[in-house]
C-alpha cells in the first residue's frame, strides 16, 4: 500500500509544522475576533494583536529552548518550578488582579495567569515520578505525592474561582497515571470519586448549577446564563460551509462575549465556515496522533510520560473548548490552544509542544521496527496492570 506523501520526515518535524499552521490560523482569528472590541473600548484596533504577537515571539523562544534541551535535565528544575508556582498561586489570592468577579491574574510588570503555568508543572512533576517507576517496572498507585501536589494546585485555582482550569490541572495528572498502568480497582475508584467531586463542585455554587441548566436547555436561559452558548451556536450555524469571510462575521460586534478568548472557535466557524473548522480539528487530531507516537517510541519512561502529558495538555484542552463552544459540554472557560487570545496560555502550550519535540528528537534505539516498539510499551503497561490487580485485592 502506497504511503501518503507528507512534507515532513520525522514526528518532531510534523509537530513543528502543525504548530506553525495552527499559530498562523490563530493569529488571523485573534485579530479578526478582537479588532472591534479593541478599537471601540481601547482606541487601538491592533491592541490585542500586538500583545498576541509579543506572546508568540516569547513562545517561540520557549519552544526552541525546550526543544534543544535534553529532557532528562528537566527533573532538576521541576522542584524549583513547582515551588515558584505555588507561591504565585497563593499570591493571586492576596494581590491578584480582579476581573469579572474572579481573581486569576498577577501583575508584576507584566500581567500573567499562574494557573496556566500550573498545568505545565503538573506534567513535569507527574512525569518525574512516573518515568523512573516505568523503567524499573515498579508498581504505580494513585496514593503518591504528585496526585496530592496536583490536587493542592487545583484547590488553589478553584478558589480564584476557576473550576475549568482546576479540573484540567487535576485531569492532566490523573490521565498520566491512567496511561502508566494503575491497578483496575483504582480506576473504578477514581471514576466514582471523580463523579462525586464533579456533582459536589457543580452544586456547591449557584452559578455553576445554573450553567448546567443552561447547558441542558440554552434557549430557556438565552437572556441570562445561556446567552453565550446561544450566541456561539448562532455564530457557528451562520458560517455555513465556507464562512462569511475573514473579518465579516457579525458575532464579534458585541453579540458574543469573550469572542477573542474562550469563544474564539465560534468566530472561526462563522468566518471560515465548516471547512475552516475541520482544518483546525484535523490539525489537533494530527497533533494527538504524533504525540502518542512520540510517547510510545520515547527513549525512556520519563520521555514517555512527558510526551503523553504534553499531548493531553494541548489536545485535551482543544477537545474541551471545541465541545464547550459547540454546546456538547457546559461553559467552562477553557481556551482553545493557539487559537484563543491569552498570552500565558499561548506560551505554556507552545512550551508543551517544545517538550514533545525534545522527546521526539531523542527516540529509543531502533533495534526493532517502530510499530513493534510502540506495541511493546503498551504490552508492558498492560502486563504491569494485570500483575498489580491481585495485590490490591489482598
Amino acid at each position: 500500500m502506497r504511503k501518503i506523501p507528507v512534507p515532513w520526515t520525522s514526528p518532531a518535524e510534523a509537530v513543528l509544522y502543525i504548530l506553525i499552521v495552527l499559530l498562523a490560523i490563530g493569529t488571523i482569528n485573534v485579530f479578526s475576533a478582537s479588532f472591534v472590541t479593541a478599537g471601540q473600548l481601547l482606541g487601538d484596533s491592533y491592541y490585542f494583536l500586538k500583545r498576541h504577537l509579543v506572546s508568540l515571539g516569547l513562545g517561540f523562544i520557549g519552544v526552541i529552548f525546550v526543544a534543544k534541551m535534553k529532557y532528562r535535565n528537566l527533573p532538576r528544575l521541576s522542584l524549583l518550578l513547582a515551588t515558584i508556582t505555588i507561591v504565585l498561586l497563593v499570591a493571586v489570592h492576596f494581590v491578584g488582579v480582579e476581573a469579572n468577579g474572579a481573581r486569576r491574574w498577577l501583575n508584576l510588570g507584566i500581567k500573567f495567569q499562574p494557573s496556566e503555568i500550573a498545568k505545565l508543572v503538573a506534567v513535569l512533576m507527574t512525569a518525574e515520578y512516573l518515568g523512573p517507576r516505568l523503567d524499573r517496572s515498579r508498581p504505580v498507585t494513585l496514593f503518591s505525592w504528585p496526585v496530592v501536589f496536583s490536587g493542592f494546585m487545583a484547590i488553589l485555582v478553584l478558589r480564584q474561582p476557576d473550576m475549568g482550569t482546576a479540573v484540567v490541572i487535576a485531569a492532566i495528572c490523573l490521565v498520566m497515571y491512567l496511561s502508566s498502568g494503575i491497578p483496575t480497582s483504582q480506576i473504578y475508584g477514581l471514576m466514582g470519586c471523580s463523579g462525586f467531586a464533579v456533582v459536589y463542585l457543580v452544586y456547591a455554587a449557584a452559578y455553576r448549577a445554573e450553567r448546567i441548566f443552561a447547558w441542558l436547555d440554552p434557549w430557556a436561559y438565552q437572556q441570562t446564563s445561556g446567552y453565550q452558548s446561544v450566541q456561539a451556536l448562532l455564530a457557528i450555524g451562520s458560517g455555513g460551509v465556507l464562512g462569511t469571510g475573514l473579518g465579516m462575521g457579525a458575532s464579534k460586534f458585541h453579540y458574543l462575549p469573550e469572542a477573542h478568548t474562550d469563544f474564539a472557535f465560534a468566530v472561526l466557524c462563522q468566518e471560515m465556515g465548516f471547512v475552516g473548522a475541520m482544518v483546525v480539528i484535523v490539525l489537533f487530531g494530527l497533533l494527538a496522533w504524533y504525540g502518542i507516537k512520540i510517547a510510545l517510541n520515547a527513549k525512556d519512561g520519563l520521555g514517555m510520560m512527558l510526551a503523553a502529558g504534553s499531548t493531553f495538555l494541548v489536545v485535551g484542552q482543544a477537545v474541551g473548548n471545541i465541545a464547550m463552544v459547540s454546546g456538547i459540554l457546559p461553559v467552562t472557560g477553557i481556551p482553545l490552544p493557539f487559537i484563543s487570545y491569552g498570552g500565558t496560555s499561548l506560551m505554556v502550550n507552545m512550551v508543551a509542544v517544545g517538550l514533545l519535540i525534545s522527546v521526539a528528537r531523542r527516540p529509543r534505539s531502533h533495534t526493532h521496527a517502530e510499530g513493534d516498539a510502540g506495541e511493546d510499551r503498551i504490552e508492558r503497561i498492560r502486563q504491569r496492570r494485570l500483575k498489580l490487580v491481585p495485590r490490591t485485592s489482598q
